[in-house]
């Protein structure tokens, strides 16, 4: 498991991309996008920006070509977490650190 990634398409600032991946990907609504970090991504060739969220409303609901699975996790039950030193890891650690 990781974070959800997408791109951002014409005309969408950064905020409206990380509510339209997430719904595109997951069925769910997020509000409150925040702007966390940024990390350079060599595939292909790009510049990868992390974002957290509140969630708003919706049930997982798997895109098939996009994901495998997705879950909601309690902090006790995490599964492998991504690599140290990924966005994906640090974005993890702020909401875990969120709940602390």
């Amino acid at each position: 498991y990781t974070v959800l990634a997408g791109f951002v398409e014409a005309g969408e600032n950064l905020e409206q991309c990380v509510a339209r991946e997430v719904f595109e990907e997951s069925g769910i609504r997020v509000t409150n996008v925040r702007y966390v970090a940024s990390q350079p991504w060599p595939f292909p060739h790009s510049l990868m920006m992390g974002f957290t969220a509140d969630y708003e409303s919706g049930e997982i609901r798997v895109q098939d070509e996009e994901l495998v699975a997705a879950d909601f996790f309690e902090a006790d039950g995490l599964p492998r977490l991504p690599p140290h030193g990924t966005i994906a890891r640090r974005l993890i650690a702020l909401c875990l650190d969120d709940q602390a």
